[in-house]
């Protein structure tokens, strides 16, 4: 992951006492925003297929889903070294963005691989 410009702590402060703002380098956090819908996406098809070999229907399915996301952003959070705002500038840009857009994926995955699986 890219880091961001600027000061190496969150904040700074200045020979006069005041904290300076944080500067984020643009390239650094649209980087960053990719590895994390590369992410999604990936594990969202990978979590399709799979919840379509096993057989989940209905509310199982959604709910693997949710359990799967909640671990990427763990595993997100884990690889920014617990320190989000080094590398993005809120706490959303982890834990939400992204979600429906890998949703979509993983219905299309999850029904091709049960129908592949179970009906045909």
């Amino acid at each position: 992951m890219a880091v961001q410009s600027g000061p190496a702590s969150s904040e700074k402060k200045s020979t006069n006492g005041e904290n300076e703002l944080l500067t984020f380098n643009a390239e650094n956090m649209q980087s960053n925003m990719k590895i994390i819908y590369y992410s999604r996406t990936f594990l969202s098809i990978i979590g399709g297929v799979v919840a379509g070999i096993l057989g989940f229907t209905g509310l199982k399915g959604f709910v693997f889903y949710s359990l799967l996301m909640a671990f990427t952003s763990l595993g997100l959070i884990a690889k920014a070294k617990f320190s989000i705002h080094t590398y993005f500038d809120s706490w959303n840009r982890v834990l939400i963005d992204g979600f429906l857009g890998g949703l979509m994926s993983f219905v299309l995955f999850w029904t091709f691989a049960y129908d592949i699986a179970h009906i045909f």
